[in-house]
């Protein structure tokens, strides 16, 4: 017989998202493909791996680890270590164990795979019809992980013990159940429950099939899915969807459907409704299933009421077994707005949510599965050919991030005070929470303060310093203050522009334009239509749009008309609004400048246009007039020039004014008048870039905050930027809105900082 073949053995270290994702069954099943021995065990958010036998398999297996990793899976190879062969005579999976510095990934929630999808359809299956079916591969993580080893004593699956047939998988190695810790079955797992005012509770089964009737009815019910809850109700019913409106007290804001899915794809239902390009196709099939902004289709499909004046719908596919089942039952889309209260979080506890939730709903459909902490459904838009995302969510949050210089100490920053992220940093990483909201009630700061602790205690990381906005009234600027840590303010526009620097560390000095709402700026007043120079840590404002007084202040989110107030008196003339009752007192604060904050914001002039080229006065949600204007524009190319003149110190000043006309030319149509303001915008940012390129050099030119969300405005600012041979970079992994301030802090304060040695 010939001599054995020589024994070749490697020690691994694997990091990244290597838990809760199938990866060490994964491991154990390539090993024995390759006829190897050896071992792995989780760590604390690590993966370590002993291989051993013949060189070349062995080697084949390094290359695989990575090559050929599940789906979820985003493996980073740490070291590989050569080793003595030990006597081993089989692979086998090691009880996890503690690092002593943990290097934790914490997995989002995941969408239900295909094999479990079958397996929910097949009447022999044990998990026929289960709501609550799973695997390695999908399925909750980031809502039910309480602790890390991911393991289930450790997650809200520890209060049901696992029955014969279930642990049998569960402890099997080549089942895709092997430590599937959300694993369950109708034997040994969560149940549903039904409940309404005028029928006993029902379980089971019967339960599901009584919120079908109920949705079939006409009922509005409050569905319990895996990051909260969702009030649903029949998207093809008119007097549903506004009842919805009515109850929620959400006039006008879009509310989001969910389609069933129907073939390979999943899109044949979906593409009746909306016209989908290939972007958007794989946008909703994504493994996190977002809402995607879709163009409509014809009126006369679906309720006139889901996206009152808009052109676009929020649409996505069913990511949970029970979504699953709901849809597909009642046989059309239907609405699945988040179970809150607006602006706040979404509601997670059954007791809470009958409580908070009764006077909007019908009936519940309720679970017993604990929801950890919430996680509302992810959006995006897809914007100059590039999904972008709106708010991250349950699908793709926690989100982290590389950062391109490490941070000199563990850092949490909290955001702005609208769309609320929070984010931890430490070394070269960041990650993000899923969107938390406005910080307005008490109950949403209890969720801030719940996830800002949640993220600490899931990293094993200490945060030794807070960054918040600078503005003094914020809510979470001022719990910074209550904490005993050191805090460093950052201002809101630099925050803007630090995040999308930090998404593209590669370029090194920025001409960054930052067109939002209004933020606090470093000369007191509410800064919100910037042109930056620099880079994190070194902003200098080089331009910006013409300040005006703002009557009220903070209620012109809300009321159009005060903006477009003030414009007309800025520019010397006047403004008649026989529907606003509050424009004489109005004017009488401006001439005496009673709480009239001083403002550039792009969002605010925005509003302006909205009510006087379209007569949108007041609204219903921040937002809601710049939304309609974009919907309302029509093809025209025409623009009106803006004046760049230098102002004190040197800025640039771009005055708005030669835009009030056009604006109030009644004689003009509105959306003709919708089409010149867009342009004009775009002309205004292409002027500018051309006039400061030549004063301030840079590599590049960027477009961050929440004007930017508007796909007009950016995608002809893009092409004519784009055909000037000047390269254009948009926010792609944060929101370009507040949702992405708090990596953009996180970014800034790690510039502004002082080097000191990294520790927890």
């Amino acid at each position: 017989m010939p001599p054995p073949a020589p024994q070749t053995a490697r020690r691994l270290r694997v990091y990244g998202r290597v838990q809760g994702v199938g990866f060490r069954p994964f491991v154990y099943r390539l090993a024995h493909r390759l006829g190897l021995c050896g071992w792995v065990q989780n760590r604390s958010g690590g993966v370590h791996i002993q291989v051993q036998g013949d060189a070349a398999q062995v080697a084949a297996f390094c290359r695989a680890l990575t090559a050929e990793a599940p789906p979820l899976a985003r493996p980073e190879l740490g070291w590989v270590e050569i080793v003595s062969p030990e006597e081993l005579l089989d692979f086998i999976i090691r009880p996890s164990a503690a690092d002593a510095v943990p290097q934790i990934h914490v997995p989002p929630d995941s969408f239900t795979c295909r094999d479990c999808l079958a397996e929910l359809n097949d009447p022999a299956g044990l998990r026929y019809r289960y709501p609550f079916i799973n695997c390695t591969q999908c399925g909750p993580r980031y809502t039910l992980i309480r602790a890390l080893p991911y393991d289930r004593p450790n997650t809200t699956m520890a209060g049901f013990p696992l029955c014969d047939r279930c642990r049998a998988e569960y402890e099997n190695p080549l089942d895709r159940r092997f430590h599937a810790q959300p694993l369950a079955c109708p034997a040994c797992g969560p149940r549903l429950e039904f409940r309404s005012d005028d029928t006993p509770p029902r379980l089971g089964e019967a339960a599901l099939a009584a919120g079908i009737g109920a949705l079939h009815a006409g009922h509005i019910i409050a569905v319990k899915g895996v990051g909260g809850y969702h009030l649903l109700c029949d998207a093809a019913n008119d007097a549903a969807v506004w009842r919805l409106r009515e109850r929620k007290q959400r006039p006008h804001k879009p509310l989001a459907v969910m389609f069933p899915q129907e073939g390979r794809d999943g899109l044949a239902v979906v593409n009746r409704y909306v016209h989908l390009t290939a972007e958007a196709m794989d946008l909703l099939c994504h493994p996190m299933r977002p809402i995607v902004l879709a163009a409509k289709r014809s009126a006369g499909l679906l309720a006139e009421g889901l996206a009152p004046g808009l052109q676009e719908l929020g649409v996505f596919l069913p990511y949970s077994p029970l979504h699953h089942l709901l849809l597909a039952e009642f046989g059309g889309p239907l609405v699945a707005t988040s179970g809150n209260l607006s602006g706040e979080p979404v509601l997670t506890d059954n007791d809470e949510a009958t409580a908070r939730l009764d006077q909007a709903a019908d009936a519940f459909l309720h679970h017993n599965r604990p929801i950890e902490r919430p996680a509302d459904d992810p959006v995006y838009r897809i914007i100059a050919g590039t999904a972008r995302p709106l708010r991250l969510g349950r699908g793709n949050a926690p989100l982290e991030l590389p950062l391109a210089h490490p941070v000199p100490a563990p850092l949490l920053a909290l955001g702005g005070h609208q769309k609320v992220t929070v984010a931890l940093a430490w070394d070269h990483r960041v990650v993000v929470s899923p969107h938390i909201g406005d910080l307005n009630s008490p109950r949403a700061m209890t969720i801030f303060s719940q996830v800002c602790k949640d993220l600490q205690q899931l990293y094993g990381i200490t945060a030794r310093r807070l960054a918040c906005d600078a503005h003094p009234g914020y809510a979470g600027s001022r719990w910074a203050e209550r904490q005993g840590l050191p805090v460093l303010r950052v201002f809101h526009h630099h925050a803007h522009a630090s995040a999308l620097a930090g998404e593209q560390p590669a370029v090194d000095n920025w001409l960054m334009f930052t067109w939002d709402g209004i933020g606090y700026g470093p000369d007191g007043t509410l800064w919100g239509g910037e042109t930056l120079w620099g880079r994190p840590g070194g902003w200098r404002r080089v331009a910006s749009l013409r300040p005006f007084r703002l009557p009220g202040g903070e209620r012109a989110a809300r009321e159009p008309w005060r903006s477009a107030a003030a414009l007309c008196w800025e520019a010397g003339g006047d403004w008649v609004a026989p529907t606003v009752a509050d424009l004489a007192l109005a004017r009488h604060a401006w001439r005496r400048n009673l709480n009239c904050p001083q403002t550039s914001a792009a969002g605010r002039l925005c509003d302006a246009a909205a009510a006087l080229a379209a007569n949108i006065l007041h609204t219903s949600f921040e937002g809601q007039g710049p939304m309609l204007l974009e919907a309302l524009a029509d093809g025209a190319d025409e623009a009106i020039p803006l004046p760049m003149t230098p102002a004190e110190g040197g800025l640039l000043r771009v005055d708005w004014s030669p835009l009030l006309p056009m604006l109030l030319n009644d004689a003009l149509p509105a959306a003709r008048r919708a089409a010149i303001f867009h342009n004009s915008l775009v002309e205004a940012i292409v002027n500018q870039t051309l006039w400061l390129r030549q004063h301030y050099p840079c590599a590049g030119v960027g477009l961050t905050g929440g004007v930017f969300q508007n796909r007009r405005i950016t995608e002809r600012t893009v092409q004519q930027l784009g055909a000037a041979g000047i390269p254009v970079y948009l926010p792609q992994t944060a929101p370009c809105n507040d949702g992405g301030l708090s990596f953009g802090q996180v970014v800034e304060a790690t510039a502004l900082l002082p080097e000191i040695t990294l520790s927890r």
